[in-house]
């Protein structure tokens, strides 16, 4: 390969990593703004916060920058213009998708919304239409080297949580939405740092799909999520081992 056909393909290749980068900081700022917001710029006392922090820390964002995202969100200023918003809808073979918006223009978010759905297959609905699917929980993620099973079962009802699932991943440790920051600090007492602490929608049930349905699912939501907008996209749906390994 010719040098200068090689340096124009590194160049395009990090411009690249560059946009995904910036809009990977784009997203953290927006939460550590409105996690500052919401529960205060104190991050051992606001696990939303925290978990902000840790995760831009983990994507090399400066500290200098996350320390302005927070006193932007306890302050009055460009927070004041952010919204949350959550938009539902049906993916291509019936899966329940609830989408997740920090933005300061309703009106562009909801139009982007809108026309994804409908070029990637989906139908956007009306607030309600999907959401009786999920449930408001806290979810508190712990690796596995923290114990087992039963050691994290019983840290986890002493904490007050409703449900463990352990897997060879680590272990995850749901809550009620309104007992995250109790619960999370009881558990970090007993068991160490949390990997992530967050509130999630947990589906009620899932709807299986085949490869197609796959497919199709994982360009609505991709194509979702690279929307600055965009912070979260959940889906109802599970797909088999065999389909899983052929992927």
């Amino acid at each position: 390969m010719a040098g200068h056909s090689k340096f124009a393909n590194i160049k395009h290749r990090k411009a690249a990593q560059d946009a995904k980068r910036g809009k990977l900081f784009t997203k953290l700022i927006r939460e550590l703004v409105v996690a500052a917001r919401a529960g205060g710029p104190i991050a051992e006392d606001n696990p939303r916060l925290r978990a902000a922090v840790d995760k831009a820390l983990g994507a090399n964002m400066k500290r200098d920058t996350i320390d302005s995202a927070i006193a932007r969100g306890a302050g009055t200023n460009d927070a004041d213009n952010m919204e949350e918003l959550t938009y539902e809808g049906y993916a291509p073979g019936g899966v329940a998708i609830l989408v997740e918006v920090m933005t300061d223009n309703r009106n562009r978010t909801a139009s982007t919304v809108r026309s994804t759905f409908t070029k990637c297959g989906g139908n956007l609905g009306e607030t309600g239409s999907v959401s009786f699917m999920f449930d408001r929980k806290g979810q508190i993620l712990f690796s596995a080297a923290v114990g087992d099973e039963d050691t994290v079962m019983m840290a986890a009802l002493e904490a007050g949580a409703e449900d463990v699932e352990t897997s060879e991943d680590g272990h995850a440790i749901f809550c009620a939405d309104t007992d995250l920051n109790e619960v999370s600090n009881a558990l970090e007492a007993t068991l160490g740092e949390s990997e992530s602490t967050k509130l999630i929608w947990k589906p009620q049930t899932t709807t299986e799909l085949d490869l197609e349905g796959m497919e199709k699912l994982m360009k609505l939501i991709e194509t979702l999520e690279d929307d600055d907008d965009i912070q979260r996209v959940t889906a109802n749906f599970e797909v088999s081992d065999e389909i899983m390994a052929s992927i």
